[in-house]
């Protein structure tokens, strides 16, 4: 018979790597194509697409931030007092400006406790929303379009050259250089900026 202290014992370490597996290989962090429904069908394809809305209007700490912050309400009011108000589309918006509780919009894109990453980095440095989000201004509902996994991460870092663009041309999702090569324009940017992304395990995982 075991003693009772090794039972114990794998019985927790077997429920702590059954809560791990369950919590953290879900779709939101690794199935390419989920796609929640939001409370409130805000249409990306509309805004970002057939508007030309810069990502930056309602992202707008992406550049100073870590994190690339979910709009507040105040900020679709901004153009929807003026556009549509009545539409039953936008009643939660309208509770919202009202009651002053923020709309509970499903995050799609979700970085696991376990990984650092910095949106303010990137978007300086000249790697585009479109690596990570993909064509957000074709979609009506935002998917999760890359698997952001440890090793997806680590092909850019090995070579940002394929990934770099103007800085002005960062939110310009469907942007392609045009009379230059991309690998060249993007080594030039790569010296001109002193870019040498780390591959450690403390640059991530801190």
């Amino acid at each position: 018979m075991l003693p009772l202290w090794v039972i114990v014992g794998v019985l927790t370490i077997g429920g702590m790597v059954t809560a791990g597996v369950t919590y953290y290989f879900t779709p939101k962090y690794t199935r390419v194509g989920y796609t929640p429904s939001q409370p409130v069908a805000f249409s990306h394809r509309i805004h970002a697409g057939q508007l030309g809305m810069d990502c930056r209007y309602c992202h707008s700490f992406v550049e100073e931030s870590g994190h690339a912050n979910v709009p507040a309400t105040q900020t679709c009011w901004n153009c929807h007092q003026h556009v549509k108000k009545d539409s039953p589309n936008l009643a939660k918006v309208v509770e919202s400006m009202e009651t002053g509780e923020a709309i509970p919009w499903v995050k799609v894109h979700q970085v696991p406790d376990y990984a650092y990453f910095d949106h303010s980095v990137h978007v300086n440095r000249g790697v585009s929303c479109v690596d990570c989000h993909g064509r957000v201004d074709e979609m009506t509902k935002v998917s999760h379009d890359q698997p952001m996994s440890m090793s997806w991460c680590l092909d850019c870092h090995r070579a940002p050259e394929q990934k770099l663009r103007p800085l002005d041309q960062v939110t310009n999702l469907g942007w392609k250089p045009e009379n230059v090569d991309r690998q060249a324009l993007g080594e030039r940017l790569k010296k001109a900026w002193n870019i040498h992304p780390p591959e450690s395990c403390g640059a991530c995982h801190r």
